[in-house]
């Protein structure tokens, strides 16, 4: 694509200057349009080193107000950074409702920069264009407005400018090793550029190429082209549309129904002590194991209310170095987090490379209590199951181990802990109307439930259901599978 574009003529001068004139104001109108309806726009500014994307995009805020916009400079990644899972560092970037992102560079300069040096073999670059294409693709589904550029210019003027640069001694530090590299081996770097730009090419996020031979040329075409995305998302919003519900590519495994678990499993008090301190001792010891490892681990925490999620997780959570995990109870989302895409709240939770993240309540909200209490459409639960495979997908490309727990009990054994909840006054705030509420739809949950063990139980993040009717069972039974997983995940490293 970029081999074969064609630069569009360059207008006279005066000509440019009119239309950015009226560009200008334009899109500080498309700003204020934007925030009315609650737009969220990211724009990527990439391109070739000295191309002028800094100088663009200062020309671009100055008549935007700066409320309502952030630039982000995305050059190598922070220390902190690389101990998370790839996409994470702009997953949490991501604009608000109402609010434009910029980004100076992005996830394409850091995946052709590995691939051009090596870093990354052929399998891990197309495996990150994957995980690019599903990231860009979720954001528009989301209804964000996402809209790349890539500055271009040819090899004689990009080192024209680099020398220009560096003759000068206050402008000297603006050039990089990697701006010379770059133009050292430019046709190297135009072959992978090309490759990646048709890869990443899509419907619902767009490459433009900008002529970045002239400054305020520049800027026009960045302007207009801004201010025509804009107009046509923000028509887009005012027509009621669905996003395209895709096909599962991940291979699922079968899993029994709900009305299928067997729920009379019991442990004595005398084995449930033994196992307990053996088995908490030994994921004492694998936590060690991990850290050392840094190997990041995720344990997802679903159930029925009262079915012991808490008492489970504080059995595991027992055994680990307070230093190394973190348990977020995850409740209804901040106002912060619903003007952003569902899951970019549990995005800026995941652990670090070595530590565990705990969740008591997780991303499947979206399937189950946004589904049924009408939080959200039903195209956008019905798409939420590609969504989440997905991301538990880049989970295990991170090297994570994905642990999924459904914690089950029958309707009678949690009307029993329900009543002895409120009957118990240092209980009390664990019962709320809202779980009476959920309690009468318990058919209607059961029945998404069970859809969603059906359509997210992946090889690489499987669902694994406790039998908690008895809660000392299915403590034993979680420990033993958290164990096992991180037992057989140290084993392969």
């Amino acid at each position: 694509m970029l081999k074969e574009w064609v630069k569009e003529e360059r207008p006279s001068d005066e000509v440019i200057r009119e239309r950015l004139e009226k560009a200008r104001a334009e899109l500080a109108v498309r700003q204020m349009a934007i925030k009315e309806k609650g737009l969220p726009v990211l724009v990527i500014m990439d391109g070739w080193g000295a191309a002028g994307k800094g100088s663009v995009l200062g020309r671009i805020i100055k008549n935007l107000d700066p409320r309502f916009f952030k630039c982000e400079t995305l050059t190598e990644e922070s220390i902190e950074e690389a101990r998370r899972p790839f996409l994470y560092r702009y997953f949490v970037r991501i604009p608000k409702a109402g609010q434009i992102s910029f980004f100076d560079g992005s996830w394409m300069d850091e995946v052709t920069n590995e691939y051009l040096h090596g870093e990354v073999d052929q399998d891990d670059y197309r495996s990150h264009l994957t995980s690019i294409k599903r990231f860009e693709r979720q954001l528009n589904d989301n209804g964000y407005l996402v809209v790349k550029f890539f500055f271009h210019i040819d090899e004689k003027v990009q080192r024209k400018r680099l020398e220009e640069l560096e003759s000068d001694k206050y402008t000297k530090w603006r050039v990089s090793k990697k701006d010379k590299w770059q133009n050292k081996h430019y046709n190297k770097c135009l072959d992978v550029y090309d490759d990646y730009i048709e890869a990443t090419n899509q419907f619902v996020a767009p490459w433009y190429f900008i002529d970045s031979t002239n400054k305020k040329w520049s800027e026009l075409q960045v302007t207009e082209i801004l201010i025509s995305s804009i107009d046509t998302a923000l028509k887009n919003a005012d027509i009621e549309k669905n996003s395209p519900l895709l096909q599962n590519t991940f291979p699922l495994k079968s899993i029994p129904k709900l009305a299928d678990t067997k729920l009379d499993k019991t442990i004595t008090d005398e084995d449930y002590k033994q196992q307990l301190d053996s088995l908490q001792k030994r994921l004492s010891e694998l936590h060690n194991a991990l850290y050392h490892k840094k190997i990041p681990v995720v344990i997802a925490y679903e159930g029925w209310d009262a079915a012991g999620k808490g008492g489970n997780i504080k059995r595991i959570a027992a055994a680990l170095d307070p230093r190394g995990y973190e348990v977020h109870p995850i409740a209804s989302p901040e106002p912060a987090e619903k003007a952003r895409h569902y899951l970019w709240r549990f995005w800026n939770r995941l652990p670090k490379d070595g530590h565990i993240a705990i969740f008591d309540r997780t991303w499947y909200g979206r399937v189950m209590v946004e589904r049924l209490e009408g939080f959200c459409s039903e195209n956008d639960w019905q798409r939420a199951y590609n969504e989440i495979n997905e991301f538990e997908k880049e989970l295990a490309d991170w090297n994570c181990v994905v642990i999924k727990f459904w914690v089950q009990i029958d309707k009678e054994t949690q009307l029993e802990r329900f009543t002895a909840r409120q009957n118990t006054p240092e209980k009390q705030w664990k019962i709320t109307d809202e779980d009476w509420r959920n309690r009468e739809k318990w058919d209607l949950y059961e029945e998404a439930i069970d859809e969603m063990l059906q359509k997210t139980n992946t090889s690489f993040a499987p669902w694994h259901v406790l039998e908690s009717n008895d809660k000392k069972y299915a403590r034993i039974k979680a420990l033993k599978i958290v164990i096992k997983a991180i037992e057989k995940k140290l084993a392969e490293v």
